[in-house]
């Protein structure tokens, strides 16, 4: 299935679906109607966002009885650590453990911004994980979860349905939403924005038009599959900022129907249609705009995911990498694949870098040097894929980030080499 914020429906068995009505008297296969609501019931039909599922227990009977379970390295926000370093920061990957870890159990945090209480704001995490979720079911009630694969291919058992997530696709898990994660290659590792305001959707396009950036039929979502498993399973949630468990005796991904917009999907970021100038300058970065949660300031996001995929450069007499910039957004990137054109070295696939909001940063002294004096001729930006968590708060770096050895001390020096050029008796250009 595929589309955005359209209305689906899928079933499992021939029938499980009501006809004309939500909540029949009697659902077929005795099967039980719920509804699953992810924003109020009076908003805006464009952002009303709802499904009606069909399945053999109502889910009050997946949610009882929980205890406090313990994700020291998993936190919401505010989680200020006080000797955070301020300034521009890079890690090198972090290594998958060695020990057992399941993709919940691997999640490790590294930004956090706003307030998870607040419903504003974000967590950025990255998972490391080589254990599947075999009986053990989690579901986020304080915001939903993008997922950006870098290393190893997910497959996401849902409520809704099954997606297989590969590096250089994405996928989000609404809110509330119960899954488990099963590695299909043994490993994994990625990215997480942990998005605690209102859902993802696409920007507006303005001038650009109806097409181009990520257009709505890319979008794929799961089609009806259900467990009927009548053995122990353990359903963990996070809410308020904090983590509860209960043991179950049947696994909750038992929907059998559903029809509605709420739900997962995933999104092949190689699909995506770059827009840049074929005359001269740089448009603004927002032009890479994949998925946007909107404030209520009109154009100011919540948190935006921007990618910076194969492209081909030809602006002339143009400095061609992203230039030196200030701005009131705080960036978060991380590389799937490849190098970035601004930093070809020390920034790797599964690495991080972070530029809060009003620190400078622009190309390293290679970078800059390199495209001031490479010719113009049209270039071709290939096997590269860069992203970026881009939010209008400041991102806190949390304990586990500022203290890790994978933080590199020696990051800002690659600014170094930028030293003084200017010539006041040398009229005009050079």
């Amino acid at each position: 299935m595929s589309g955005f914020n359209n209305e689906f429906e899928t079933e499992a068995l021939p029938g499980a679906l009501p006809e004309g009505r939500n909540s029949p008297q009697k659902c077929a296969y005795g099967l039980y109607a719920e509804q699953f609501s992810g924003t109020a019931f009076t908003a805006p039909n464009a952002t009303n966002a709802r499904s009606w599922l069909y399945r053999m227990r109502p889910s009050v009977r997946h949610m009882q009885h929980f205890r406090p379970v313990d994700r020291p390295l998993w936190k919401s926000a505010p989680a200020a650590f006080e000797d955070a370093p301020l300034g521009q920061l890079r890690w090198n990957p972090i290594a998958v453990p060695v020990e057992p870890t399941s993709f919940i159990s691997g999640i490790r945090t590294i930004t956090t911004a706003g307030s998870v209480l607040a419903q504003a704001g974000m967590a950025a995490h990255i998972y490391v994980a080589n254990a599947d979720m075999t009986d053990d079911y989690f579901f986020n009630a304080d915001g939903e979860m993008l997922l950006v694969p870098e290393m190893g291919r997910l497959r996401i058992i849902t409520e809704l349905g099954i997606l297989d997530v590969e590096p250089l696709e994405i996928c989000v898990l609404p809110r509330g939403m119960m899954f488990r994660v099963e590695l299909v290659d043994g490993s994994a590792r990625g990215y997480i924005c942990e998005n605690y305001g209102p859902r993802f959707t696409l920007p507006e396009r303005g001038p650009i038009g109806a097409n181009s950036l990520a257009n709505p039929r890319d979008f794929k979502y799961p089609t009806a599959t259900y467990e009927e498993k009548e053995s122990p399973c353990r359903v963990e949630t996070k809410w308020g900022g904090k983590f509860y468990g209960t043991d179950i005796m049947h696994s909750p991904l038992d929907v059998v129907a559903w029809h509605g917009n709420y739900a997962p999907y995933k999104y092949d970021l190689r699909h995506y249609n770059t827009i840049g100038s074929i005359s001269f300058d740089h448009p603004d970065p927002s032009i890479f705009t994949v998925l946007t949660a909107p404030t209520g300031e009109p154009g100011t996001a919540n948190v935006d995911l921007a990618i910076f995929p194969p492209r081909w450069l030809v602006a002339e007499d143009t400095f061609r990498p992203p230039w030196y910039h200030r701005n009131i957004m705080s960036e978060f990137m991380g590389l799937i694949q490849g190098q970035y054109d601004a930093k070809e070295e020390g920034f790797v696939p599964g690495g991080i870098s972070l530029h809060n909001m009003m620190l400078p940063h622009g190309p390293d002294s290679f970078g800059f040097e390199k495209a001031s004096n490479a010719d113009l001729a049209p270039q071709k930006l290939d096997e590269t894929m860069a992203f970026m968590f881009e939010t209008r708060l400041p991102q806190l770096v949390t304990e586990f980030a500022a203290c890790h050895d994978s933080l590199q001390k020696n990051y800002i020096n690659c600014w170094d080499g930028l030293e003084k050029k200017f010539d006041g008796t040398i009229e005009g250009k050079k």
